[in-house]
Order: C-alpha cells, then structure tokens, then sequence
C-alpha cells in the first residue's frame, strides 16, 4: 500500500525495437517493414511513440500505417554494434528453404543482392 501523498516511482526507461508495417499507396503497390528504436518505461509506452512517428511518416509520405506494431525490448543497456535489436519467433512446419521463400525471398522485394564472388553471398 503507497504512503500518502509520495507519488509512485516511474520506471527507468528501456530500449524496444518497434516493427510498424505500411502499405505505399499508387503507384508503388508495396509494403514496408520499418523498425524504430525507443527509449521508454514499458512496451506499451514504446509502441505508443513508434505508432505516433508512424502517423507523422504518414504525413510525409504516400504511406498508410496497417495498424501492426510489434515490438521487442531490448535485453542491453545501451546500444552497441551488434546488439540484437528485433527477434520474432514463429512456429511452422515448413522446411527452411521453403521458409524463407514464403515470409522472406518471394521474389517481390525491393532489395540489393550480393555479387556472386562476394564471400558472404550465397546461392539459392
């Protein structure tokens, strides 16, 4: 039970990563995947900052937020190189191949690919 007249102790903020999904409108006919990084006291309030710059996104651009957030708190204090900042685990029975062409490799992205000869590269 709190004392009178002490007001509760505000929590430390914390880093989440909030993942907001868009649809451009014409003549683009895509979708974008956007992750922010926010400091804030819980998941709620993180989301509640990523859906607010969504709307002002929104606003400079041909872009309609979809209404999905979903956002991951960050495990560091601080932000570093290599600091994982995004994680979403997702049952499926699919193979790993097949996987990747459903969710990630359809064909319809907007994206740069490795040069062959780069060491990183892989094959499909």
């Amino acid at each position: 039970m709190r004392k009178r007249g002490k007001k509760p102790r505000k929590s430390k903020a914390d880093w989440y990563a909030v993942r907001c999904v868009f649809r451009w409108r014409e003549p683009y006919d895509s979708y974008e995947e956007r992750i922010t990084v926010w400091r804030a006291t819980s998941l709620e309030e993180a989301v509640e900052l990523a859906e607010q710059e969504a709307a002002e996104y929104c606003e400079a651009g041909p872009y309609e937020y979809l209404n999905l957030a979903q956002a991951y708190h960050l495990a560091d204090e601080a932000i570093q190189t290599g600091a994982e900042v995004f994680s979403l685990l997702r049952d499926s029975d699919l193979a790993p191949r097949d996987y990747l062409d459903a969710f990630f490799d359809t064909g319809a992205e907007r994206q740069a690919h490795w040069a062959e000869d780069e060491p990183h590269a892989q094959k499909k």
